[in-house]
C-alpha cells in the first residue's frame, strides 16, 4: 500500500479525486483526472460529465486525455502521467493505449470494469504496441470512499 505522506503521486491524486468531486456535483459517477507533463507540470484535468452532457464517451480520463492533447497541440502524450481516482475501464484503456501516455497512476480498483488489472489488463496486454507503467493503489481507500458514498447517497 502507499504511505500517503512520501507518495510522490498522492499531491496530482488529491487533484484528481477534487475533481470527481466536481462530478458528483452534477450527478456523475465521482470519478477524476489529471494529466501531468514528464516534468510533473499539470497539462489538463477532467472528471466525469456522462450525465451533465449526454456523452456516454465523456470519462475523466478521456476528457483530460483530450484536453492535455490539445495543451500540447498534439495527440501523442509520450512522457506525460494520467492519474485517475479509479482503475480505467476498457474505453478509456484504449484511449490511454493510444494516446501513448507512459503511466497511468489510480486510486481505486475497479473489480467490476477495470482494465487495468483487475478484470482485463489492456494497457499492459503484450500485443499491443504501447504499454504504460501502472501504479495502483494511490489513495486507494478515499478514492473508493468518495464512490462508496455517492452510490450510498442514491
Amino acid at each position: 500500500m502507499h504511505d500517503p505522506v512520501r507518495d510522490p503521486w498522492a499531491v496530482p491524486m488529491r487533484r484528481a479525486i477534487a475533481e470527481a468531486g466536481h462530478a458528483a456535483q452534477s450527478g456523475d459517477v465521482p470519478v477524476g483526472a489529471v494529466v501531468l507533463s514528464a516534468d510533473g507540470t499539470l497539462l489538463a484535468t477532467g472528471h466525469n460529465e456522462r450525465e451533465a452532457t449526454g456523452d456516454p464517451t465523456a470519462h475523466a480520463e478521456i476528457l483530460a486525455i483530450r484536453r492535455a492533447a490539445a495543451a500540447l497541440g498534439e495527440w501523442r502524450l509520450t512522457g506525460c502521467t494520467l492519474v485517475i481516482t479509479l482503475e480505467p475501464c476498457t474505453m478509456c484503456a484504449g484511449a490511454i493505449v493510444q494516446s501513448r501516455v507512459d503511466r497511468v497512476v489510480f486510486g481505486a480498483v475497479d473489480e467490476k470494469a477495470g482494465a487495468a488489472g483487475s478484470l482485463w489488463d489492456v494497457v499492459r496486454d503484450r500485443r499491443l504496441n504501447h504499454r504504460p507503467e501502472v501504479v495502483a493503489g494511490v489513495l486507494a481507500e478515499e478514492c473508493a470512499g468518495q464512490l462508496t458514498s455517492f452510490f450510498r447517497e442514491r
